[in-house]
């Protein structure tokens, strides 16, 4: 079981990695072209005056849907509170109070999860849409509460290997 606790934390952290990575490129594309658009318009006096409608919207939310990713990718990674209680403790203990620390995790991401599910069934119920773009919020929340269930998973997946197997949440991802 421990193995296969292990080998779903490395997939999902590397899927995780990957979508953290595309949406802080994507967030750079968006930036770049903005500010070259404005850039060209200005230089040229409004005569080229092309516009990147939405910018602001389209970081803040990839800038949601990065954060959610990487706190997912390295939740066994993140956890300084415990190392600062636990520094003393022999690596079987400390491994065991760090799994416990983190079902408060897989919960919080359980409830964000939950949450957002909520809402966004509210938000296609109810026709709710983006300020600037007139995107449905729908997705976007489904989105970001898949973000928080992968949170929640690999936050469980590493307080059962601390907490049953006292094993150091420190997992190598072999890249």
């Amino acid at each position: 079981m421990q193995p296969f606790l292990e080998g779903a934390s490395r997939w999902l952290a590397l899927v995780c990695r990957w979508v953290a990575g595309g949406c802080l490129i994507l967030m750079l594309a968006v930036t770049i072209a903005d500010v070259v658009t404005r850039y060209l318009q200005r230089l040229t006096d409004g005569a080229i005056s092309f516009q990147v409608f939405g910018s602001v919207e389209l970081v803040s939310y990839l800038m949601l849907f990065a954060l959610l990713a990487a706190m997912s990718a390295s939740v066994e990674k993140s956890q300084v509170v415990v190392e600062a209680f636990s520094h003393r403790l022999p690596a079987s203990i400390a491994a065991r109070l760090h799994g416990v620390y983190l079902l408060g995790f897989a919960v919080l991401g359980g409830v964000l999860a939950t949450g957002l599910v909520g809402a966004a069934h509210a938000a296609v119920e109810y026709g709710e849409v983006t300020q600037d773009l007139r995107i449905s919020l729908g997705p976007i929340y489904l989105v970001a509460a898949v973000l928080s269930a992968l949170l929640a998973l690999r936050s469980l997946l590493h307080a059962l290997l601390g907490a049953l197997f006292g094993q150091s949440a420190e997992v190598s991802h072999g890249d």
